[in-house]
């Protein structure tokens, strides 16, 4: 293990998968997936650097970054499906699938519904639902010579922050999310032991906090936070063109959180401690401790993306 020292940061992120961990490096991803008999399945994928300065940029990587973390991330959900331990049997209908189209075709479409189906839900829970309620509160004030006036925008921004953290505690309470949510624990462990510059033993990452600064949590509120002031600035009175254009304000608004979040994981005074405080208090409810054989795996998909050229995946 290279001796990295403690005020390192490092580049190397992930997420949980179903039974396993994704860890991406700056030169390849590893999936590492616990399957039924107690080994481990192993999928590793090579990345193409990016080559264009104007995708570099500050504001455009972000939005560049992000969609390829969504896609490699669903590909890795994907994998981690197929080859989990799942005891729930097929359907009639993917049964059916099976035999007429093959295995790997019903996984594909499994995955692709599953991405299409997740978009949806996003765009109704955090868009339409609030700009709707918001809506009918105002028709219901204005039956009573009443109005939100001005309030509206932010009163949208703060029921969309309320959603997000219900829909956070809903599924955290779920027993498979919970297990997943293990694993989530288990990744933050094993980077935050290699930050240390320790061996990245079982022991060594057990020891280790399992909310992280640089976590896909901490983003996703940033996003929200910043959302908040952002579509303060929508004021049509038309509920859809409300929802439209808010869904195209959101790339910029991803973009600003990606370097906000960029920047409050690289320092540690306190003006970033403080922003970040809230994202790391959102992981108590994305994140579990987990146990051994889940740090086992966090350990595994680490070791496969630390780059060969000691402090290349330096976060700068």
């Amino acid at each position: 293990m290279i001796d990295t020292g403690r005020n390192f940061k490092t580049t190397i992120g992930g997420s949980a998968l179903l039974e396993g961990i994704m860890m991406r490096g700056p030169d390849k991803i590893a999936c590492v997936v616990r399957v039924s008999d107690g080994e481990l399945a192993v999928k590793e994928k090579e990345l193409r650097p990016v080559k264009h300065g104007l995708l570099k940029m500050p504001l455009i990587r972000g939005v560049v970054n992000f969609i390829s973390a969504l896609k490699e991330a669903f590909e890795a959900l994907g994998f981690s499906a197929e080859v989990a331990p799942i005891e729930e049997g097929e359907s009639r209908f993917e049964k059916w699938l099976s035999e007429k189209f093959g295995d790997s075709f019903v996984q594909k479409a499994v995955t692709g519904f599953a991405m299409v189906l997740g978009v949806l839900l996003a765009v109704a829970l955090f868009f339409a639902l609030p700009i709707l309620l918001a809506t009918l509160l105002e028709n219901l004030l204005n039956a009573g010579d009443m109005s939100l006036g001005g309030w509206r925008a932010l009163f949208e921004g703060v029921l969309r922050l309320f959603i997000f953290f219900l829909y956070i505690v809903a599924i955290s309470r779920m027993k498979d999310i919970q297990r997943v949510f293990a694993y989530h624990g288990a990744e933050h462990k094993a980077i935050h032991c290699y930050e240390a510059g320790l061996e990245l033993t079982v022991e060594n990452v057990k020891a280790q906090s399992r909310k992280h600064p640089r976590c896909g949590t901490s983003f996703l509120l940033m996003v929200f936070l910043i959302g908040v002031l952002a579509f303060l600035w929508v004021a049509n009175p038309n509920p859809l063109v409300r929802i439209g254009l808010k869904l195209l304000m959101l790339p910029v608004v991803v973009a600003a959180g990606y370097e906000v979040n960029r920047l409050i994981g690289r320092y540690d005074n306190l003006a970033c401690r403080v922003i970040r405080a809230p994202g790391l208090w959102l992981q108590g409810f994305t994140t579990n401790e987990p146990d051994d054989g889940m740090i086992e795996v966090g350990v595994d998909a680490l070791n496969r993306v630390i780059p060969k050229e000691q402090g290349s995946d330096e976060w700068k």
